[in-house]
């Protein structure tokens, strides 16, 4: 290409017109890399026969309805996946830029606010990238909070058995941790948490309730932590990112509200203050996003100090979001997953799964209780166990952690039962875990 392809163009335009990367593919390394994909591929064929297999990490391999792949069509039709939308700033304010998909995003984030007990008018939320991104909404929320109101940074408590993405955002912001000791059953020790409040007298207290550990299925108790934050300034997030899926459809729903009446008032109290949901786990969404939900209250509290670092004023709102340019395509396509018509699929996979880990649980104490196979609580779909053949641990993906069992470190591993672990595939794995290696 030369300045003669550009009429019209001269000096240092034409200059300009004409530097271009001067890239040359070479034709045998194309065609190896051609090569290399077309093999990629023929060997990603048969991972849609092994995804049932799948039983040492909480996602729901289950393919969705046919539905969802219709409603994915009738999103395509009006664009969505087709040229840059975007769902820049709050889903509950006004958008400048009309290629959105926040109206679906607001009504799904009010819907599962009531699920989870926020009072109608009071809820404010947005669909993330992950679990781990609602939760370092959920951690900057309330460090912001908690920093406006005392003038002091809080430190943050957790325990060990908490997702590790805490240890990261914790680092990520900066915050002074303070490790809570834990029960038997991997839920955190409140009275060990009174005495690290009590140690740390003069800071404000944000608190991380794991509801449903990674690797033991323990659940922190959130009343048990309230009454110890009693008279403390504090801010207190759940993780709950595989539990807070089906407990709502299940006998235990009580566990993750919100607000319960205050006994022999008509008011309510307030049980904590943010929520992080994953969509890829329980739900069966076939992508990580995750729900952060709040209470308006709090937003507006936090929008105001967030409103002093950045005000972006071209785009007509504050946002307080920590990510700017969001993902429109997954808030639309998971208000699927928000229908009525959804909920009661939800309830029937949460009742269908817990009764499959019963189950599990007693044909492993039947069969293998050399393995000491442990449920932490009857909420839990998560069995972990002392490790068994490496042939089992590798044909079902089965997650390997040490477990401290009389101060030594025994190597133990998980069976999470997601919705696609029928009973089938549950004696499937029993009948293996009965095979010896070699």
């Amino acid at each position: 290409m030369n300045r003669r392809k550009f009429p019209g163009l001269s000096g240092a335009t034409a200059r300009v017109a004409t530097c271009y990367p001067n890239v040359t593919l070479d034709q045998t390394s194309l065609s190896q890399s051609q090569k290399l994909v077309a093999e990629v591929l023929k060997g990603m064929q048969g991972l849609p026969q092994q995804k049932n297999m799948l039983l040492g990490y909480p996602i729901n391999m289950a393919t969705p309805p046919e539905e969802f792949f219709s409603w994915r069509k009738e999103l395509f039709a009006v664009g969505l996946n087709q040229f840059g939308f975007n769902n820049v700033g709050s889903p509950y304010a006004h958008s400048h830029v009309p290629f959105n998909s926040h109206l679906f995003e607001k009504e799904l984030i009010n819907r599962f606010g009531a699920v989870y007990g926020f009072s109608s008018g009071n809820i404010w939320g947005f669909l993330t990238n992950s679990g781990t991104d609602s939760n370092m909404h959920g951690l900057y929320m309330g460090r912001t909070i908690l920093k406006n109101q005392t003038g002091e940074i809080p430190k943050i408590y957790f325990t060990r058995e908490a997702h590790y993405s805490i240890q990261i955002l914790t680092d990520l912001l900066n915050l002074e941790w303070v490790i809570v000791g834990t029960d038997r059953d991997g839920s955190m020790d409140i009275d060990d948490l009174e005495r690290q409040l009590k140690a740390n007298p003069n800071h404000p207290a944000l608190v991380v309730a794991t509801i449903g550990t990674t690797f033991k299925g323990a659940i922190d108790s959130i009343d048990g932590i309230q009454a110890k934050l009693k008279g403390r300034t504090s801010y207190l997030h759940l993780d709950a990112a595989l539990f807070g899926g089906y407990l709502p459809y299940t006998q235990f729903a009580a566990d993750l509200l919100h607000e319960i009446p205050d006994q022999g008032t008509e008011k309510k109290v307030k049980r904590y203050d943010s929520i992080a949901v994953s969509c890829h786990k329980f739900f069966g969404f076939p992508s990580p996003a995750g729900l952060f939900i709040t209470t308006r209250e709090n937003f507006e509290i936090f929008l105001t100090q967030f409103g002093q670092i950045h005000d972006p004023e071209y785009i007509l709102q504050i946002p307080g979001t920590i990510t700017c340019s969001r993902d429109a395509v997954k808030p639309a396509e998971f208000y699927f997953f928000s229908s009525e018509s959804a909920f009661i699929k939800h309830a029937a996979d949460a009742e269908s799964m817990l009764n499959n880990t019963t189950y599990l649980l007693k044909e492993m104490m039947t069969h293998y209780s050399y393995l000491q196979p442990v449920r932490a609580n009857r909420q839990s779909n998560t069995i972990y166990f002392r490790k068994p053949s490496d042939s089992v641990v590798n044909r079902y993906s089965l997650a390997v952690m040490g477990v401290e069992i009389d101060r030594e470190r025994v190597p133990y591993v998980h069976v999470v039962v997601m919705p696609h672990a029928s009973k089938e595939i549950l004696d499937q794995f029993l009948t293996d875990l009965g095979k010896k290696e070699g």
